[in-house]
C-alpha cells in the first residue's frame, strides 16, 4: 500500500512540476516578436480612425479627485446637470476620459443626466503606474467607491453605467459581479465583450496585440492561486505617433487586462435585468457590429428592455463623436 501512495503522490509531483515548467515558460517567453510588437510598422495598422477624435477640447471641465479603498486617489471630469439622473461613462482601452467630452457635454446640457466620466487606474494624464493596478477587480471596487461618494452628493440618484469599447467590457463586468445591483441601467457603446466573442474582430481590427502565450501562462499560474507575475505585459496598443502625446497608456499588466473584461461574458450579461442599451456603428473597424444583437439576445433571453441599436456609417470612435449617437441615446435616457 506505501508503494502504491508513493508512486501516486511521484505521479503528482511530476505532473505538477510539468504544469508549473509549461506555465513559468509560457509566462517569461511567450510574448510576441520585435518584429511583429513594432508599433508603427507597415504591416500592423491600428484600423481605427483617431482623426475623428481631433476636435477642440479647450472647455472640458477639470478634473476632480475621489478616495477609494485602493492607494491613492483617482480622478475624473465631471459633467453638472440638474437631473436626477447619473451617468458614469468608462473609457476604452489605451486612452481616458477626454474621450467623452463631446458626448457628455450633449447629456449635461440637455437635462438627460449628470456625467462621470472617471479616468480608470493605470490610466490618464499621470497614473501611479500606468497601465497596471493592484489587483484582478480592482476596477469594480474603484466603481463602487466612486458610487458612494456619487450617492453622498446626490441620495436619490439612479446610476446608468456605460462605456466604450473595452469599458463597456468592463460594465459588463461590473454588471455580472458583486455590485452590479447598484447599477439602475446598463448603456454600452461598441462594447468589447470578449476576444473571442463573434462581435470582435481578429486582434481588434489590428489595434491590440496580445501576448497570447503569456497570458495563457499567466492564467494556468492563476488557475493554482500564483499571482505574483500577474504585474507583466500582456497587451499592447497600436496608436499612430501623430494621436500620441504622453496621457495614452499603450501597454497593459496582465491583472489590468484582466479587470477590464468579462470574466463570462454570456454569464456578465445575462446578469442584466436592468433596461439596457447597445450602440454600434455598421463602419465599426474593431467589432463586428451586425453580430451584437444575436449574442446579446442569447444571453439576455429574459430581459425585455434590451435595446441594440445600429448607426449606419458611424465608425468605432465614431459612436462617442458622432451627432448621430445623440437622439438614441436622449431618447433612451429620458425613456428611462
Amino acid at each position: 500500500m506505501t508503494k502504491i501512495i508513493k508512486k501516486v503522490l511521484f505521479s503528482v509531483l511530476i505532473s505538477m512540476g510539468i504544469y508549473l515548467l509549461i506555465a513559468m515558460s509560457l509566462t517569461l517567453f511567450g510574448v510576441p516578436s520585435s518584429e511583429s510588437s513594432e508599433p508603427d510598422s507597415p504591416d500592423k495598422q491600428a484600423g481605427i480612425n483617431f482623426g475623428e477624435m481631433l476636435i477642440d477640447y479647450s472647455q472640458m471641465p477639470p478634473l476632480q479627485s475621489y478616495g477609494t479603498r485602493g492607494q491613492g486617489q483617482l480622478q475624473y471630469r465631471y459633467y453638472s446637470s440638474d437631473s436626477d439622473k447619473v451617468l458614469i461613462l468608462l473609457h476604452g482601452s489605451g486612452w481616458h476620459s477626454q474621450q467623452f467630452y463631446p458626448l457628455a457635454k450633449f447629456i449635461s446640457e440637455q437635462g438627460l443626466a449628470q456625467v462621470y466620466t472617471p479616468d480608470l487606474r493605470g490610466h490618464g494624464v499621470d497614473p501611479q503606474r500606468r497601465g497596471d493596478i493592484d489587483y484582478i477587480g480592482q476596477f469594480e471596487d474603484d466603481l463602487a467607491d466612486l458610487i458612494i461618494g456619487i450617492k453622498q452628493d446626490s441620495p436619490d440618484s439612479s446610476i446608468i453605467m456605460g462605456g466604450h469599447s473595452s469599458g463597456g467590457g468592463l460594465a459588463i463586468r461590473f454588471a455580472g459581479g458583486q455590485y452590479g445591483d447598484q447599477a439602475d441601467a446598463y448603456l454600452l457603446l461598441a462594447p468589447f465583450i470578449f476576444y473571442n466573442a463573434p462581435t470582435t474582430r481578429p486582434n481588434a481590427g489590428g489595434w491590440a496585440t496580445p501576448y497570447t502565450a503569456r497570458i495563457i501562462g499567466l492564467s494556468l499560474l492563476n488557475n493554482i492561486g500564483i499571482h505574483s507575475f500577474d504585474n507583466l505585459t500582456s497587451i499592447e496598443f497600436n496608436m499612430p505617433q501623430a494621436f500620441r502625446n504622453g496621457t495614452e497608456t499603450l501597454a497593459y499588466s496582465f491583472r489590468l487586462n484582466t479587470s477590464f473584461a468579462p470574466r463570462d461574458y454570456e454569464a456578465d450579461l445575462s446578469s442584466i435585468s436592468q433596461p439596457l442599451l447597445v450602440l454600434a456603428g455598421t463602419a465599426d473597424e474593431t467589432m463586428f457590429a451586425e453580430q451584437y444583437q444575436p449574442v446579446i439576445a442569447q444571453s439576455t433571453p429574459d430581459n425585455k428592455r434590451v435595446q441594440v441599436t445600429l448607426l449606419p456609417g458611424v465608425s468605432h470612435m465614431g459612436v462617442v463623436v458622432s451627432p448621430d449617437v445623440r437622439p438614441v441615446v436622449q431618447a433612451w435616457i429620458e425613456g428611462l
